[in-house]
């Protein structure tokens, strides 16, 4: 999933963990850093769930010394050996590299041992990265920086929240009545239909969010090194989306930061009611490791047939931009492959909970072919009003 600034999410849940003798944790290791590698490049966050942990599937303190050693073998310092029942925080925090862009760990869950440990290490960890840390009792107190119902969140895991519930003073919280949604505003643009969009600005098939980050980003962003892999302030983006909706101008110069219109284009991308690739696709596009390479090509240009008019514009005009992004790699860093990490699960996503890690091969490939050949992929389909 992606939390509300739009990075990545990675979890971990204790109570998944098996006990240490059944445990390979040699593949457990090549694991986590597979999966920390495909995000450290960027900005991401964690959400570390630690009800579950026990001594039966404690990883032993030898494990975590080898673990040290993989990780960063350049490494001379162990920042927070005693922590040997935080196997998340011990194994991908204490190093640069692992913690350079993790913007945000939300240890969910946390006991007392915890809390009294941390105050203790406290003084050894850097104060930057002190501030990464929240500790949360209880799972609403996640939803307050993610929307942590598109989280594979283990039933045990809810169920033990649920338990901490009815123990809080022994009985379970007064029940919060939520108003009925707001109908949108005429001037909405975020979290609203492109076809709506479209009814309440004249016809206009490129949505004016889209527009305008997109022509800024144009003129004044891309040398800039690390565009949309960097995040931004989150009130600040709020402040943006506000406007936006109340149908007020934007000026991005009065910001100073170019990377406020390119979080806000990924925001917009993301809060769309239904994927700019549409539900329909999302298996047909996780179909593209299946095809044999010279023909893959041809079938994103099928799937790409198959969009609804209005998708299509839409997408051959973000990425006609996205190419023209990847071709000032030299200066920017980003080429079609990076572009494609930071863009895929904003193009595509299941119906139903979020997409597993095994499609993101798929997503992120079927993107990148879409940048990379561009020029090949939308010559041939013409819309009126384009």
């Amino acid at each position: 999933g992606d939390d509300s600034s739009g990075r990545k999410v990675i979890t971990f849940s204790c109570c998944r963990m098996p006990p240490s003798h059944q445990l390979n944790h040699t593949r457990l290791l090549e694991y986590l850093k597979y999966t920390l590698d495909q995000y450290v490049e960027n900005d991401y966050t964690v959400v570390y769930f630690h009800y579950g942990l026990k001594s039966l599937n404690k990883p032993s303190l030898k494990w975590l010394q080898t673990a040290y050693k993989e990780f960063d073998r350049n490494c001379s310092y162990s920042v927070l050996p005693s922590l040997a029942f935080n196997i998340f925080l011990t194994i991908s925090f204490s190093f640069p590299r692992y913690k350079k862009n993790l913007k945000a760990l939300y240890v969910v869950h946390p006991t007392n041992f915890i809390k009294i440990l941390w105050n203790i290490f406290k003084p050894l960890i850097s104060h930057k990265f002190g501030k990464k840390i929240a500790y949360l009792n209880y799972l609403s107190d996640l939803g307050e920086h993610l929307k942590y119902d598109q989280l594979n969140i283990p039933q045990e895991v809810i169920r033990h929240d649920e338990n901490l519930r009815r123990k809080q003073k022994g009985k379970l919280p007064p029940v919060v009545k939520i108003p009925p949604p707001r109908p949108p505003l005429p001037t909405q643009q975020f979290g609203v239909s492109l076809q709506y969009i479209k009814d309440k600005n004249k016809g206009e098939l490129i949505p004016p969010v889209m527009k305008e980050t997109v022509s800024y980003l144009k003129s004044k962003g891309l040398q800039v090194e690390g565009l949309f892999r960097r995040s931004a302030s989150i009130q600040t983006i709020k402040d943006v989306q506000k406007l936006y909706n109340q149908g007020k101008s934007v000026n991005f110069d009065d910001y100073h930061d170019i990377h406020i219109p390119a979080v806000i284009l990924k925001t917009f991308l993301r809060e769309l009611p239904q994927p700019l690739l549409t539900f329909d696709c999302y298996d047909h596009i996780l179909g593209i490791t299946s095809v044999e390479s010279c023909l893959r090509v041809t079938r994103c240009k099928q799937i790409i047939q198959g969009l609804p008019e209005h998708n299509y514009v839409v997408l051959k005009y973000l990425i006609c931009f996205l190419h023209m992004v990847s071709q000032e790699s030299i200066s920017n860093r980003m080429t079609a492959s990076s572009l494609a990490c930071v863009f895929g699960l904003n193009l595509i996503w299941p119906l139903k909970g979020t997409a597993s890690l095994s499609a993101l091969v798929p997503v992120n490939l079927f993107t990148e072919l879409l940048i990379d050949f561009y020029m090949n992929i939308f010559n041939s389909r013409t819309v009126p009003g384009e």
